[in-house]
């Protein structure tokens, strides 16, 4: 049977288009899971100010060196079942950071974290909007479940973007997103 030229030509054709098929497509990511647990500021909302009742502890960290809550919303599932919070904090030397907490996705290829000024819109109307705007890339995705912590470019001024989304490059979708409200 494998005497012939043509059969060994469908063959290697079929391997190949197999071994590209599992790179491109890395199935096995959906049965892969990673938690990272990063070290989290202490958060406080803008509408929070210490009373002399409420004074820190001895030990506890002074309003002055806590990260102050800008804006927060929950994921919103798209490509693939996610749950959490992403949050946009201000931190005391003027810096952004975006904390995804409790975050529980599946797994992809080539998965980033962005901030993005285009709404966030449920079911797959919001799988492909994210790339039509502005956004800037935070890094890829530390883990699949976790508290998760993203510097914010300092060279981005993160309060003119309205979302954030766990944005697969490859395939160019929305694993999940969440808008930023005050």
């Amino acid at each position: 049977m494998f005497r012939k030229p043509a059969l060994w030509a469908v063959a290697a054709v079929a391997a190949v288009g197999l071994a590209f098929g599992l790179y491109w497509f890395q199935p096995w990511k959906l049965l892969t899971s990673k938690t990272v647990n990063d070290a989290a500021p202490v958060v406080v909302t803008t509408s929070a100010t210490p009373s002399p009742a409420s004074s820190p502890a001895a030990g506890a960290p002074s309003p002055s060196a806590v990260a102050v809550l800008v804006a927060e919303g929950k994921l919103v599932t798209h490509e693939h079942d996610t749950s959490g919070t992403a949050q946009l904090v201000r931190l005391p030397g003027g810096a952004y950071q975006v904390i995804l907490r409790d975050l529980a996705t599946s797994d992809g290829p080539d998965l980033r974290v962005w901030l993005t000024d285009q709404p966030v819109l449920p079911g797959r109307d919001g799988w492909h909007v994210f790339d039509d705007g502005r956004h800037v890339e935070l890094g890829r995705l530390k883990g699949t479940h976790g508290t998760q912590v993203y510097a914010v470019p300092a060279n981005a001024d993160p309060t003119d973007l309205r979302s954030v989304t766990i944005w697969c490059a490859r395939f160019k979708v929305s694993f999940a997103a969440a808008p930023l409200a005050a």
